[in-house]
């Protein structure tokens, strides 16, 4: 099967009978013009365009695809002026949860300004929250998750792994020394959740491999815990994407297999079919790329 894209360069040489105009006019090298020229017939096993002391002309052949490929070309330009229509037409606003650390690397990352760019009409909104928010109360359109999910009424796509692991400071190390197997951490002093924060899967784990550790500071946001580990004050699970690149910490156990998860883009079926959010979680799908190092590091 031959390359619909081609199929233009035909059409160039077919209207300007010169490779050189046509190259003018695609904005392209005439060298351009001329391979894919020799690559659509190399495919279609037949010879297009012959050369004449006045020019390039069609052969036989040549003519018989013409209008067929007027037509490929008509059909081309009125999907795109339908895809332009829509992307003017697409507005609002959309609400996208994830934790606040996100925020600033998806902001400071190109990825937003590429959204922008095709679709001027929307904006993103964040709702920055290390909680799961409720779809269902209208709370959010998109979420960024990583982690368990209970509510199976939600349709997604993975976009990487949830690494944690266990990091202190260069303070504390030099204070209390640093943990060398799971079976130290009991004795060592932690930053853990608050009891707004106690299913998450960390303070779970903390609770079963070190029950009688020693929590010396609470928070209610994994960027809480990551001030706090800086600090000195004790240490404290973290995903790797912001330990690792904290240059005053210290990973000193880890990654832990059963803090592992999986990120996912997550919507509803519902939502997913609406103009609006169709727009962000198809571009993001598309850039999946581009988000999957700002997520996992």
């Amino acid at each position: 099967m031959f390359d619909w894209n081609d199929l233009k360069y035909l059409l160039a040489v077919a209207r300007h009978q010169s490779t050189s105009a046509a190259s003018r006019a695609l904005a392209v090298n005439q060298s351009t013009v001329q391979r894919r020229i020799v690559e659509l017939e190399r495919r279609i096993g037949q010879l297009l365009v012959q050369r004449h002391p006045t020019g390039y002309r069609l052969t036989a052949f040549g003519e018989q695809l013409l209008p067929l490929a007027e037509r490929v070309e008509q059909a081309v330009l009125a999907l795109t002026r339908q895809v332009e229509t829509f992307q003017r037409e697409v507005t609002g606003v959309v609400r996208v949860t994830c934790p606040e650390p996100l925020v600033y690397r998806i902001t400071n990352s190109p990825l937003l300004d590429r959204f922008y760019a095709r679709y001027p009409g929307l904006k993103v909104e964040f709702v920055m929250s290390d909680k799961y928010l409720d779809f269902a109360k209208g709370e959010v359109d998109v979420a960024l998750r990583s982690g368990d999910t209970d509510d199976n009424a939600l349709v997604g796509r993975k976009i990487g792994d949830s690494l944690w692991a266990v990091y202190a400071s260069p303070r504390y190390i030099a204070r209390r020394g640093r943990p060398e197997r799971i079976e130290d951490l009991e004795s060592h002093d932690w930053v853990g959740f608050d009891e707004s924060m106690a299913n998450h899967r960390a303070a779970q784990w903390l609770r079963q491999i070190a029950p009688a550790a020693h929590v010396v500071a609470r928070n209610s946001s994994v960027l809480g815990l990551v001030y706090a580990v800086k600090s000195g004050i004790g240490l404290a699970p973290l995903p790797t994407a912001l330990g690792d690149a904290e240059a005053d910490l210290v990973k000193v156990l880890g990654p832990i297999p059963e803090l592992a998860r999986i990120w996912r883009l997550l919507t509803t079926p519902e939502l997913r079919h609406t103009p609006r959010v169709a727009a962000f979680f198809d571009f993001m799908v598309d850039e999946i790329d581009t988000l999957r190092p700002i997520i996992t590091g």
